[in-house]
């Protein structure tokens, strides 16, 4: 990339994070929804939600312009409707959520529409490279891992935007993670669209950080977690070097990991998974005393080192990618099991 390219896209995600944040600024001053805090809340002020839509036009806009404006954009007009429909569906229904807080089925639905949408226009994982058995056909199997990658990741990131600076954070950080390997890879509509996002969630973050003037709300950390799972489909299958699908599964593997974690060992204690509570790993810490600020910068530097493993694991080969994944799963798997001991002992959970 030569050096005018370059100041170009410095500048594209300097008025990228222009938009996001004066559009955060107004809200913070004048939208008049309020996050009350309950028993399951961890702030303790009232604090303006729905402040993610700030995210959802800022990244919007710059997509588009990206698409129909930019110099290179080796995506079909399909798989881009696609993306911009499923990301349109998923932020309309989650914003109506944080105003209006619509049933469960309601928003159940939402979600599934803007997968079924972005699958129907053809984003769909319908191959894989596997360890061992290398190049896998997943024939009718494709769709239903769409459905679960998707929609795992979609509120996956949801449950873990629970603390202030969090989830906003550790977008930055995948997103520009996403964009260098993207970039290495020769990805440039994925490059560019994580740069986008990357900005337009730093936009967001200044108002988020500890202690928060707003909250991002279902509308931000659904958008979030969609986005990265239909970007990862896009990346692997249409965009031009077909990079590794499990970047973004190593880039928010910690949010993954909480996730799965805190639904297994519900299941396995009996409890009612579906229902709100506050046990997540994140949020056992946090009633343990480390505050806000701390839990995020510890968040923070794992998204970091997941990063820099992302980089290396790209320039891998065969089974050896996978392998990336077992030193980050041992410590959490160990950091994990301490601190359910830990709680139990302080009756927490």
């Amino acid at each position: 990339m030569d050096r005018v390219v370059l100041v170009r896209h410095v500048m594209f995600a300097a008025l990228i994070f222009g938009i996001s944040a004066t559009i955060t600024d107004l809200l913070v001053r004048y939208l008049k929804v309020v996050d009350v805090p309950n028993a399951r809340s961890s702030h303790q002020n009232p604090t303006t939600r729905g402040g993610g839509v700030s995210i959802v036009i800022a990244f919007l806009v710059g997509v588009v312009f990206i698409h129909f404006i930019g110099d290179k954009s080796p995506i079909y007009s399909l798989y881009f409707g696609g993306f911009l429909a499923a990301a349109f569906i998923i932020a309309a229904i989650s914003f109506y959520d944080d105003m209006r807080h619509c049933p469960f089925r309601v928003k159940l639905t939402g979600q599934l529409l803007a997968i079924i949408v972005a699958m129907q226009a053809g984003i769909v994982i319908d191959v894989m490279h596997l360890p061992v058995l290398g190049l896998v056909e997943l024939g009718g199997w494709a769709y239903l891992l769409t459905l679960l990658w998707v929609f795992g990741l979609t509120n996956a990131y949801n449950f873990m935007d629970g603390l202030d600076g969090l989830a906003a954070g550790t977008a930055v950080i995948a997103a520009l993670f996403l964009a260098f390997v993207s970039f290495q890879q020769g990805s440039h509509f994925i490059y560019l669209a994580s740069l986008t996002l990357a900005a337009a969630a730093l936009g967001f973050l200044i108002f988020n950080l500890p202690v928060a003037k707003i909250f991002m709300g279902d509308v931000g950390s659904t958008f979030l977690g969609l986005v990265f799972a239909v970007m990862a489909v896009i990346a692997a299958r249409y965009d031009h070097s077909h990079t590794s699908l499990f970047v973004v599964p190593l880039l928010l593997l910690h949010f993954i990991f909480d996730t799965t974690f805190t639904f297994l060992r519900r299941l396995l204690a009996g409890e009612q998974v579906f229902m709100a509570h506050r046990t997540h790993l994140y949020q056992l810490l946090n009633r343990m005393g480390l505050s806000h600020g701390r839990m995020t910068a510890i968040y923070s530097a794992l998204a970091m080192m997941q990063g820099v493993a992302a980089i290396f694991m790209v320039s891998a080969e065969g089974a050896t990618r996978v392998l990336v994944f077992v030193p980050f799963l041992l410590v959490y798997a160990t950091a994990a099991f301490r601190v359910v001991s830990v709680a139990r002992r302080r009756q927490l959970i």
